[in-house]
């Protein structure tokens, strides 16, 4: 029997010896590695670089599995941030509530803003972007899911300045908002010092973007007004309740709205009070500008277009049926068009376009009697392409393409090409025209008036006879007028003739 004496003597022991074994198993591990790598040492130059790192994955494995892991203290899961060191630079973004602004919309907001803004506008700027604008290095305005009400436009203080972001809530105009005002006016500010030498820069913003914003301008004006301005991005939007234009682009080029949506009425079709839709969802005063996978719901104009170089792409316009006096695109710039209209829907809305000069019309919808409308002003339409879209109407006899000739006929005509649309329930017209006929005589007449789009205009025929008999008759084409052609052989034969006619060739 062990003594109590004893007893005391060992417990000291083993617990020095529990508590050395943990570490002679560390040693023991070590050792074993040391060894083995040793031993492989002489082979290390045959192993390749693939098979030595897993080699020396599986030795450090088998290290770890001679040590127990209970007894060694684990590490938090997570590292706290470090403290910000001095003098390293904040990021460049502004929330407005911050500033007082009140994310109920319950109370004016508008000074809150425009505060965040001007601090946004004299952010650091090291860089320039074009020559005279500032680069604010990506600074953005958050409005954080608000919804702010304001009683006047929010205007950046200062031109010359680019790479801004305002993005993600709700602005609404009071009931004392101007009238005819925006609710974002990119454009000078009128408070802007005059008396400053420093020379002004040719365009008054660069790369500013507008994204995920709702719009309201409570009938008191219009959402966005983008004044000669460079690479600016709307993204996004949903801009309602105007009176004037929802966007507004004037001057400057490349403004790029997107995946947005526009409607002074908030319906979605067969609103009771279309007739009385108006304003316009898209005022293009400007140059190199691009609409791509926008809906208008509703307006007097979708898209009102007075500057070239402009490309229209996924549009579908339902603003005001045309039947009600609307338009879904208007393209007023007689005599130098260069407008390119393609992948769009027109919604019982159509296509006016004046004098149109280099206009193409591609792969797009036209439902209920939408149509695309040639309008003269001064008799001229050149380099015109509609083709490849579809028509779908009431069997009203609504033409596809119409030419308005109310100021004066188109004179000065050329390279036009209206071919391969698909056609149901409306009233085809082209400029490409086919017809065959089969019978036994010697004259053979064709008239195209009821598909060719020009009066009295046909620039290249092309014709042949089959005769279904022995003989060889001598034919030729005697007749070109008033769209009409006719072929004449010298003795009666039985006969197939077919004739393609041409208005589109270049004179």
């Amino acid at each position: 029997m062990l003594t109590s004496s004893y007893l005391s003597q060992i417990e000291p022991t083993m617990a020095r010896r529990s508590l050395l074994w943990p570490l002679f198993l560390g040693i023991l591990s070590c050792f074993i590695v040391i060894g083995t790598y040793g031993e492989n040492l002489h082979h290390s130059r045959t192993i390749s670089s693939g098979n030595y790192h897993e080699a020396m994955h599986r030795l450090k494995a088998f290290k770890t599995s001679l040590t127990r892991h209970d007894l060694i203290a684990s590490t938090p899961s997570y590292s706290p941030s470090p403290l910000p060191s001095q003098g390293v630079k904040n990021p460049h973004v502004y929330h407005v509530t911050a500033y007082g602004a009140d994310p109920s919309g319950n109370s004016d907001s508008t000074e809150a803003l425009l505060a965040a803004i001007a601090d946004a506008t004299k952010g650091p700027s090291e860089r320039y972007l074009l020559e005279g604008i500032n680069d604010l290095g990506g600074a953005q305005i958050n409005l954080e899911g608000g919804n702010y009400m304001i009683s006047q436009p929010l205007q950046l203080p200062v031109v010359g300045v680019g790479n801004l972001m305002i993005h993600g809530g709700t602005i609404r105009a009071s009931n004392n908002f101007p009238a005819d005002s925006y609710i974002i006016d990119l454009s000078k500010s009128s408070n802007e010092n005059s008396g400053d030498n420093t020379p002004s820069p040719p365009y008054n913003f660069e790369y500013i973007t507008l994204k995920d914003l709702l719009l309201d301008s409570n009938f008191r004006g219009g959402g966005i007004s983008v004044i000669n301005s460079l690479r600016i991005n709307i993204d996004n939007c949903y801009i309602t309740h105007f009176t004037t234009n929802g966007i507004l682009v004037q001057s400057g080029h490349e403004t790029y709205i997107r995946n947005s949506f526009l409607g002074q009425h908030i319906t979605a079709g067969g609103d009771k009070n279309e007739r009385n839709f108006s304003g316009t969802a898209i005022n293009l005063q400007g140059n190199d500008n691009a609409v791509t996978d926008v809906v208008i719901f509703s307006a007097a104009i979708g898209i009102m277009v007075t500057g070239q170089a402009n490309t229209f792409s996924g549009v579908h316009c339902y603003n005001k049926a045309t039947g009600f006096g609307g338009t879904g695109i208007y393209l007023k710039l007689p005599g130098l068009t260069q407008t390119r209209i393609v992948n769009s829907y027109m919604d019982y809305t159509s296509i006016v376009a004046e004098d149109p000069v280099q206009l193409h019309i591609s792969s797009s919808f036209f439902l209920g009697d939408a149509n695309i409308v040639l309008k003269s002003m001064n008799g001229v339409v050149n380099g015109v392409s509609i083709v490849d879209n579809m028509f779908s109407g009431k069997n009203s006899g609504v033409e596809i393409v119409h030419l308005d000739q109310s100021n004066s006929p188109f004179h000065q005509i050329d390279q036009v090409f209206v071919d391969r649309n698909i056609v149901r329930g409306m009233k085809l017209k082209t400029t490409i025209a086919k017809m065959s006929m089969q019978g036994n005589g010697t004259s053979w007449s064709f008239d195209f008036n009821n598909i060719l789009l020009f009066p009295n205009l046909i620039k290249n025929v092309q014709y042949s006879l089959r005769s279904t008999c022995c003989t060889f008759p001598n034919h030729a084409l005697r007749n070109v007028s008033e769209n009409r052609v006719v072929i004449e052989t010298k003795e009666a034969v039985n006969a197939d003739v077919f004739v393609m006619v041409d208005q589109s060739a270049a004179s």
